[in-house]
């Protein structure tokens, strides 16, 4: 028994024949008949007769058409709560991220957040980027990173880019390399490194800096979160790649842009198809890619005297030909 059964059964009730339900509901006869058919095999007792030539309702059928015009009501009903529910302007909608662009995304979400705005409910969320598809199922919206040449999105997932932010070297503002306005593989190959644990984001791109210097990295710190990266490179333990835009401003700190291998990160905010039925969630994702516009500028968004400038920091004089930027000599290379 369903819906369309008991619509076909209440209709022949009204109309009296299988042909006008068929005119009035645009099926065919045959496909009238079929329903009906379908629809007493789930009832003990006869729903329809002979009259004549024509099909009529029993007294049981009549009960049940009956009862049809009360379930169609309900349904009317759940569909207009549905509705409303899609419709809701202030709904509220669950957003998840991974560390860095929870810091950096979130606090531009929660500005000067207007009473008839969606309400958020923000929670972080450091896994490995295969595993950011299954969040979707307890959160409505998923910031994710993605590396290239890694495998795309599953089809289960809408994925809207946010951002493709470039990946540069951090390493101590007095930091002999500091002085250099960009940094190849072999500049960086031969000095400590530090990464993320193995399975998450950033691996791919230390492993194509030891290929393009045809030598092994020295890892000698795993870490994942990048505040603890930050900290621990402006104590001299070691260089690591870290993301443009979304790294905050450390004193001690400068970032350098990477050159000869692909360094680059997106960024995207990943969904279920049908959570973007709800007007709150297409809400938050517009917020989501102004948030990104404005990160991508690289506006202060959380402006403070405790904070420093964006930025990558200035660039020192360039180093004397044949320096390696570590106190030793080294064969100059050709200008690109």
């Amino acid at each position: 028994m369903n819906e369309r059964q008991l619509r076909i059964l209440r209709e022949l009730g009204e109309l009296g024949s299988v042909t006008a339900v068929a005119e009035a509901l645009l099926m065919t006869p045959s496909a009238v008949s079929q329903h009906l058919r379908l629809l007493q095999r789930s009832i003990p007792v006869p729903l329809t007769e002979r009259d004549g030539r024509r099909l009529v309702l029993t007294d049981a059928g009549r009960v049940l058409a009956g009862a049809a015009i009360e379930v169609e009501s309900a349904l009317a009903r759940a569909r207009h709560c549905v509705d409303e529910f899609v419709e809701e302007p202030a709904g509220d909608v669950s957003v998840a991220a991974f560390h860095s662009a929870a810091a950096t995304f979130f606090p531009v979400l929660l500005r000067d957040r207007a009473e008839t705005a969606p309400r958020l409910s923000l929670a972080d969320q450091d896994v490995a980027q295969d595993h950011f598809p299954r969040l979707t199922r307890d959160y409505d919206l998923v910031l994710a990173h993605h590396l290239a040449h890694t495998p795309p999105w599953p089809r289960t997932v809408t994925a809207t880019t946010l951002l493709s932010e470039p990946l540069d070297v951090a390493l101590p503002a007095d930091h002999p390399l500091a002085r250099e306005a960009s940094l190849t593989p072999d500049d960086v190959a031969g000095l400590p490194w530090i990464t993320v644990h193995d399975g998450f984001p950033l691996m791919a791109t230390v492993d194509a800096i030891a290929t393009a210097a045809n030598r092994r990295l020295d890892i000698v710190h795993r870490i994942n979160e990048f505040a603890v990266v930050a900290e621990t490179v402006a104590a001299g333990g070691g260089l690591a790649l870290m993301p443009r835009w979304t790294t905050r401003p450390h004193p001690a700190l400068v970032l350098r842009p990477l050159t000869g291998v692909h360094a680059v990160r997106r960024i995207d905010v990943l969904h279920r198809p049908e959570s973007a039925a709800r007007k709150a969630v297409r809400t938050v994702l517009g917020e989501l890619r102004r948030a990104a516009e404005t990160i991508r500028a690289g506006d202060d968004p959380d402006p403070g005297p405790a904070r420093q400038p964006r930025g990558r920091g200035p660039a020192a004089p360039a180093r004397p030909a044949g320096d390696d930027g570590n106190g030793r000599t080294a064969p100059s290379r050709p200008s690109s």
